[in-house]
């Protein structure tokens, strides 16, 4: 498929100004969250990716109107008429997203029963649905496998419950979120992830009416209630996406204002951006990231959980390292597979070597079951145009980036993956001077 496959010419700074719009990681769990409610609900600053658009056609399925408010990126759904879908119809959305298994809870409390179909995302490392499944099983759900997914059924009102997570999971936390705020009694979830999307989840939840309070120590108490409203929420913006700009600024020797990024979300991405020697500048409508000329520093890097290194982070970062002097480290303790696209980057030039051990400060939980899960980066690197295969969301973009610093023409296949979480990119791209183009284009 032509259309499917990009050509970038690279070797051109990018320079100018692109907006980010509402978190990918907030935006489709808040519009399941409108499924508790029993009035409707209005979600502004919501981005046109196909995230979005899996969420929409399943809210439709299921009963849920939705259409577009008065202002751009504005969304107003009305879940007054829930009711069930065809399990074919749910299955066609089979493969195009992990979401799907966060309907349980929301559907469990509105119709007493739930069907999840098989479910997909990025091939980045395990991210076991099971757990949710045990999770919603400690609320009192009834689950049952079939060959086409999972049913669930709640045969009485889920129960509060206490849960502990092996690992602070973001979707995990979700889950528990999502189907605590209305079973009865209390819910007490410890080692919950903390990151700004889970918090502006809670906001979304504590506006329709939810009790939910959050410890300094990462645990996390929701008293249920009987019934839960609408709400009203401008989602705050992707800093992920942020990030993968100010990236590409840096690694093309570039200057890019990024409008609507915002600083108190990004503080950990800043200070390694500016150990790494890249420039940034605060204003009250986002932030400009520049690469201020002379060398870049190598660094040591280990990814984390929120407040840390973001591991949606460090694929960006990488390409931009290939560009600095001397040898940095990246130890990836989030998912376990994370570096592969590595592999593609070497063929490119650069030199990056990958360990099965943690080469990190601390130990993780993969440095000892044979996962490469850290990284040394040699640089500077001329990287040269190359056939790329877009691996996952964060490798895809990262794979523009290197296509952009590198000289030469790469043609870079499976660009429809990015839609998923990057609004617009093709047009952001030309409008930051980026020669791209589609084969058809070229004839």
């Amino acid at each position: 498929m032509t259309d499917d496959v990009l050509l970038v010419h690279g070797g051109t700074p990018l320079e100018g100004e692109i907006r980010v719009r509402g978190a990918k990681n907030l935006v489709p769990k808040a519009m399941v969250a409108a499924l508790l409610g029993h009035e409707p609900s209005r979600l502004r600053n919501v981005p046109d990716i196909r995230d979005v658009k899996v969420v929409r056609g399943l809210l439709q399925l299921h009963g849920v109107t939705v259409r577009s408010g008065d202002e751009p990126g504005e969304l107003i759904l009305d879940p007054s008429h829930v009711e069930s879908a065809n399990v074919a119809d749910i299955d066609a959305h089979a493969g195009s997203s992990r979401i799907p298994i966060l309907f349980c809870g929301p559907l469990l409390h509105r119709l007493g029963h739930a069907f999840i179909p098989g479910l997909g995302g990025c091939d980045i490392g395990g991210r076991p649905v099971d757990f949710h499944f045990d999770v919603l099983r400690q609320f009192g759900a009834v689950i049952e496998k079939h060959p086409q997914g999972t049913m669930l059924e709640a045969p009485q009102r889920l129960r509060g419950t206490k849960i502990d997570l092996p690992y602070p999971s973001v979707g995990a936390t979700e889950q528990v979120l999502l189907t605590a705020v209305l079973a009865e009694g209390v819910t007490e979830l410890r080692n919950a992830a903390i990151e700004p999307e889970i918090t502006d989840l809670i906001c979304v939840l504590q506006k329709m009416g939810a009790i939910i309070s959050i410890g300094t120590d990462r645990t996390i108490q929701i008293t249920g209630v009987d019934r839960l409203t609408g709400y009203t929420h401008r989602a705050l913006p992707d800093r992920l996406e942020a990030a993968s700009w100010a990236c590409a600024a840096l690694a093309t020797g570039g200057d890019i204002y990024v409008r609507n990024a915002r600083q108190l979300e990004m503080m950990t991405f800043l200070n390694v951006f500016r150990k790494v020697g890249g420039a940034f500048e605060v204003d009250d409508h986002g932030i400009r990231f520049w690469h201020p000329g002379g060398e870049l520093n190598a660094i040591a890097l280990e990814t984390d959980v929120h407040p840390g290194f973001q591991t949606d982070w460090q694929q960006p970062l990488v390409v931009a390292l290939t560009q600095a002097t001397g040898l940095s480290i990246v130890h990836e303790t989030v998912y376990e597979s994370r570096l592969g696209f590595t592999s593609a980057l070497n063929q490119m030039g650069a030199h990056i070597q990958l360990y099965r051990e943690c080469l990190g400060g601390t130990p993780c939980r993969f440095g000892a079951r044979n996962f490469l899960h850290s990284a040394v980066v040699s640089g500077p690197s001329k990287l040269q145009g190359g056939d790329l295969v877009i691996p996952d969301l964060r490798g895809g973009f990262s794979y523009l980036i290197a296509a952009l610093a590198a000289q030469g023409t790469s043609r870079v296949h499976g660009i429809s993956l990015i839609d998923r979480g990057y609004e617009n990119f093709r047009q952001k791209l030309t409008d930051l001077g980026a020669h791209v183009e589609t084969p058809d284009e070229v004839r």
